[in-house]
């Protein structure tokens, strides 16, 4: 439990309804940063593969924090642009997206849901990618303690590559 009255833990198959809700609220179509929608198929094989990180208030889910490995995320356009800019480790684990509800921004759920992977993955390298235009992601990440180490460009939009040690 944090200082606020959410507490931090790993996700389970009961908190999908609250991930896909927070996930479609914060898509780019809605004023978000997300770009694509996650089947719960695709969200449920992620949280058996890597911690999947909740933060939750009376129950209701008010962040999310996903990863995910290598070989499972590897298919992915811009998983593959992520790897072709920065290879990183043979462990390395792809970490995001990571979500926090608007009512909740600026309360370090981020960093809480960080700190509880960082314990899960201990020692295992983690790197993501952020739209060079979200601001707000990038100073969070900084502050969090992450490197930027290459940059990419995907279909006319250009992202930083961050990476860190658990």
């Amino acid at each position: 439990m944090t200082d606020s009255g959410v507490s931090i833990g790993r996700a389970t198959e009961a908190d999908l309804d609250g991930i896909e809700a927070l996930l479609t609220a914060n898509l780019i179509e809605h004023g978000g940063m997300l770009e694509a929608e996650l089947p719960r198929s695709r969200l449920v094989a992620m949280m058996r593969g890597m911690p999947l990180i909740v933060a939750r208030r009376d129950g209701r889910i008010t962040g999310f924090l996903m990863s995910t490995t290598r070989a499972m995320s590897g298919g992915m356009p811009i998983v593959r642009a992520l790897f072709d800019a920065y290879a990183g480790t043979a462990d390395t684990y792809v970490y995001g997206p990571v979500c926090v509800d608007a009512a909740e921004r600026g309360k370090g759920l981020a960093a809480a849901m960080f700190s509880a992977l960082r314990q899960l993955e201990p020692g295992r390298e983690g790197v993501l990618f952020i739209r060079t235009d979200n601001e707000a992601s990038l100073r969070a990440h900084r502050r969090m303690g992450m490197q930027e180490v290459a940059r990419f460009e995907l279909n006319g939009a250009d992202f930083a590559v961050f990476s860190y040690i658990g």
